[in-house]
């Protein structure tokens, strides 16, 4: 069943026209009864267009505004009272910490399913499988995700290099060519850094890869190929913890649909991996 309506509004509020935020605080205020609506009561009772509600559902990059009821619908019927995120209090004990993490981690990466597309996951492993090289770039928290996907791709025997310094990244940006990929890492979208690097990378020729939060962003508007995760924050930063643990599940979904795709040839390669390491640990 298809889902994630509500989700997408909510990452996409503060980027929202006045006009289509108001029929979006309409939806999230009213789900249940919008999804009996017609688009024509809708505009009615939120006070804006038709037009304004069928271009509110191509910003959340759905086909139209019956695609916007399903996904609504979809969300109503797994819909639960704990299905929110919690946020973590300081003074509380051990265990309410361990409880509201692990939860929201875990809703981070439900909610990040309603925003990521396989049809995109699918573009990002063919490409990555037939790169030259493949190049990371991340800065601050996002650097461990780089690295992370370089020692993953570096398993299967994939030139990758993952950067997290803005004139590594450049110096490395600048002698890609259009046999390669280069794939940004912000949540944000915003990194100064990263932007200038996917731009210069772009100008190669190199196709373009981004991981961002959910909905436009200067990051998200250089790529070829864009990833998303879902757009969550609280105080004390647990949103950008239940985050990055999204991001790390975007990365193992492609890097599995590689390893899909070439698993004759890769299964060897891990297993080659995993004998050396083993072999080092026992020395």
């Amino acid at each position: 069943m298809l889902s994630g309506g509500l989700v997408s509004l909510q990452a996409m509020l503060e980027e929202l026209k006045p006009s289509e935020r108001k029929v979006a605080d309409f939806i999230l205020a009213h789900p249940h009864e919008v999804v009996k609506l017609s688009v024509q009561k809708l505009a009615e009772l939120s006070g804006v267009s038709e037009a304004t509600i069928i271009r509110l559902a191509r910003t959340l990059n759905m086909k139209g505004y019956q695609e916007l009821k399903l996904r609504i619908a979809g969300d109503l019927n797994k819909q639960s009272e704990s299905d929110s995120y919690q946020e973590i209090m300081m003074e509380g004990s051990v265990d309410s910490i361990m409880q509201a993490i692990s939860w929201n981690n875990i809703q981070s990466i439900k909610d990040t399913l309603s925003v990521l597309s396989a049809e995109e996951v699918e573009r990002a492993a063919e490409a990555l499988s037939r790169a030259r090289k493949i190049d990371v770039y991340g800065v601050g928290a996002s650097a461990v995700i780089a690295e992370d996907i370089k020692q993953k791709f570096s398993r299967i025997n994939l030139w990758c290099e993952a950067y997290s310094d803005f004139h590594a990244q450049l110096t490395s940006a600048v002698n890609l060519t259009e046999r390669d990929v280069a794939i940004g890492i912000s949540y944000s979208g915003q990194t100064e850094d990263i932007i200038q690097s996917l731009t210069e990378a772009k100008q190669q020729g190199a196709t373009i890869i981004t991981l961002t939060k959910f909905g436009p962003s200067p990051v998200a508007e250089l790529a070829d190929i864009r990833l998303f995760t879902s757009s969550v924050e609280k105080s004390i930063r647990s949103g950008a913890m239940a985050s990055r643990i999204a991001q790390l599940n975007v990365i193992d979904i492609v890097f599995i649909a590689m390893v899909s795709r070439r698993h004759q040839e890769v299964i060897p390669l891990l297993e080659k991996t995993r004998l050396a390491v083993s072999r080092t640990k026992r020395s």
